[in-house]
């Protein structure tokens, strides 16, 4: 070997030891759809096993964390304080490296269930961005610094927001609802200018329950009034590949939506969905597919690429109950198969060409909370699911049903997703921010 061809190959070892850490930049991951190329994953952990660190948090908080080499990102509301946070944290040992972010004292409508500060931040490794709800949209770089913020006026709804921005290109993407005035916007990353809007056409204030597979009686009991009231989206938009195009596909009122993510121009639209669009369409295999819970259950699967109104041609099934059940979370597609976990707390499997459920099992934990409004996590033949006693479950993906494992932390309550990195999950309770490890590290 020759002098040159040492120094050239030390040189690339260097620089892959120095290499980053897989990276996890947004909530579900790189391409939005909770699915990671790691197979490296800790199996087994409880409170003290496996813990690489644990760091308290100043509240509750349902946001996932984000992951971009030594840096871990959390939203954070504090109440105490009348303040929306964006955290960083040194991913090797837990240390808070700095926050960030406005005071709000104005009211703002939400669920108790479902604190500020829902969405999750996103990154492209220079700029960290995150939306506080009518605090507005902020951007920092990795210092903390701030770049901008972008006041896009009051969301207003009784159960607040949760749908988190996406990157594309030079892009942030937010789905700003839900409420009356609901939209899908496109700010420049850089400068947080509008490049393009999309206004979602809101319920009709005079929209009948009936209409929607249920009655007002049983609607008023619980303090609500009109269907509009209740309706909205909080879903996440995704962007997926079709007939050589890319399409931004979000769940949206009685429909799904797709637009071009360049220009926001329509592309098509699919009807059949729920007045409530809580989840998020995940995408695989050519299909997009979306579960709700609202008014009614439902669950479809469409092909992409379509112009117009596609619900006759594109749309390859749909449920309605009782054949579908509540979901919150989002799932995941793999091999033909649909994984995802209801509300309720029942992991299910369908086959995603006909949506056949294939099985259908409860998730019973380390305590009462069986419930689930997490979105699982795939890494290689593992299926990771959350639930909101704190417990994460490790399925054997496959036509049968297999657990592996149940993970406790206590009972900590868990709405979050997880975030995968390098080895590590690092999960969010109420509670606090956790780093499981296989070994500890350095």
């Amino acid at each position: 070997m020759s002098f040159a061809l040492r120094i050239a190959t030390v040189f690339a070892l260097v620089l892959a030891m120095r290499a980053p850490a897989a990276n996890w930049p947004a909530w579900r991951g790189a391409d939005g759809n909770g699915i990671c190329q790691e197979t490296n994953l800790p199996l087994r952990w409880s409170r003290n096993e496996n813990v690489c660190w644990r760091v308290p948090l100043p509240d509750r908080g349902n946001s996932t964390p984000i992951v971009w080499s030594n840096r871990v990102f959390v939203t954070q509301a504090v109440p105490k304080e009348s303040r929306r946070t964006l955290m960083c944290f040194d991913r090797r040992d837990g240390k808070l490296l700095w926050q960030q972010g406005p005071v709000w004292t104005e009211k703002e409508l939400t669920h108790d269930n479902n604190p500020y500060c829902s969405p999750s931040p996103v990154t492209d490794g220079e700029r960290v961005l995150a939306w506080f709800g009518s605090a507005g949209v902020f951007c920092y770089d990795f210092e903390g610094r701030e770049l901008w913020r972008r006041d896009l006026g009051r969301q207003s709804h009784v159960w607040g927001y949760a749908a988190s921005p996406v990157l594309y290109g030079d892009l942030c993407i937010l789905n700003f609802g839900p409420g009356q005035r609901s939209f899908v916007i496109a700010l420049d990353k850089r400068t947080g200018k509008t490049v393009w809007q999309f206004d979602v056409p809101p319920i009709p204030p005079d929209a009948k329950w009936e209409d929607f597979g249920t009655t007002a009686a049983e609607w008023k009991k619980q303090g609500y009034n009109t269907v509009a009231e209740v309706s909205g989206s909080c879903s996440t938009p995704l962007v997926v590949r079709a007939n050589g195009q890319d399409e931004l596909v979000v769940a949206l009122e009685l429909r799904m939506q797709a637009l071009s993510p360049k220009t926001g121009e329509p592309l098509w639209r699919c009807d059949g969905h729920n007045t409530c669009a809580y989840g998020s369409p995940f995408f695989g295999d050519g299909l997009v597919v979306v579960s709700e819970t609202g008014f009614r259950n439902c669950s479809m699967a469409i092909g992409p690429g379509g112009r117009g109104d596609v619900t006759s041609s594109n749309r390859v099934w749909h449920f309605d109950p009782p054949n579908s059940k509540a979901c919150i979370g989002s799932g995941l597609i793999h091999q033909g198969r649909i994984y995802q976990v209801t509300a309720m707390g029942f992991a299910q499997c369908l086959d995603l060409q006909t949506g056949k459920t294939l099985w259908d099992e409860r998730l019973t934990g380390s305590g009462a909370r069986n419930a689930s409004w997490s979105s699982p996590v795939l890494a290689g033949d593992r299926l990771y699911v959350p639930n909101q006693n704190g417990d994460v479950f490790v399925l054997r993906v496959g036509p049968t049903f297999e657990c592996l494992a149940t993970n406790s932390l206590g009972g900590e309550t868990l709405n979050a997703s997880l975030a995968v990195s390098d080895g590590d999950i690092f999960i969010r309770t109420h509670q606090r921010l956790w780093c499981i490890a296989k070994t500890k590290k350095p």
